[in-house]
């Protein structure tokens, strides 16, 4: 399993789309040991993806596998989006106001190199897609539904944001 988490999310040929490393942990449950699929944060669902992303820890995060160019458009298109209430997108914060703070915490550029994440605010481990739904909830926009495509492109774009980056999972923040 090393190194494993420093290259998802990934094409899936058999399937022939992008999935996340806790889709491919449900696609291996059901298609391998005839298991059923968790639910998204479910606590055994986050625990083998914090132990297959701790396996990568130190090592660079992949993103150069061509099949995954739509989702990175797709998900670089979702981050620059305006949307909610309050007609934000992703970009404002994360590309334009960096390193400033949001209350009491900085804001940082947006690399997921550290999901699962144990997040201080939460009291317990969650993964990627919360913490952007968190994001989309503050906003005041409806969020996608989890394990969407557009969650997977969201994270598809970050991860080729983060390239060369190194994984850090399991994270700590607050």
């Amino acid at each position: 399993m090393r190194g494993v988490a420093a290259r998802y999310p990934a094409f899936d040929a058999g399937s022939g789309r992008v999935l996340d490393l806790e889709a491919k942990i449900n696609q291996c449950r059901t298609d391998r040991q005839g298991a059923p699929a968790l639910p998204m944060e479910n606590r055994d669902l986050l625990s083998l993806t914090t132990y297959v992303g701790r396996q990568a820890r130190g090592q660079s995060i992949v993103s150069d596998d061509l099949r995954l160019t739509p989702a990175i458009e797709k998900g670089r298109q979702l981050f620059n989006a305006r949307q909610g209430q309050l007609n934000l997108s992703c970009a404002i914060c994360h590309d334009d106001n960096w390193g400033r703070k949001l209350g009491a915490v900085t804001v940082p550029q947006a690399h997921p190199t550290a999901y699962p994440i144990y997040r201080l605010e939460w009291q317990s481990v969650g993964s990627l897609q919360r913490r952007l739904r968190n994001c989309m909830v503050g906003m005041r926009a409806e969020p996608y539904v989890m394990g969407s495509d557009e969650f997977i492109a969201l994270e598809t774009f970050l991860m080729s944001r983060a390239k060369g980056l190194t994984v850090e999972t399991p994270g700590v923040r607050p």
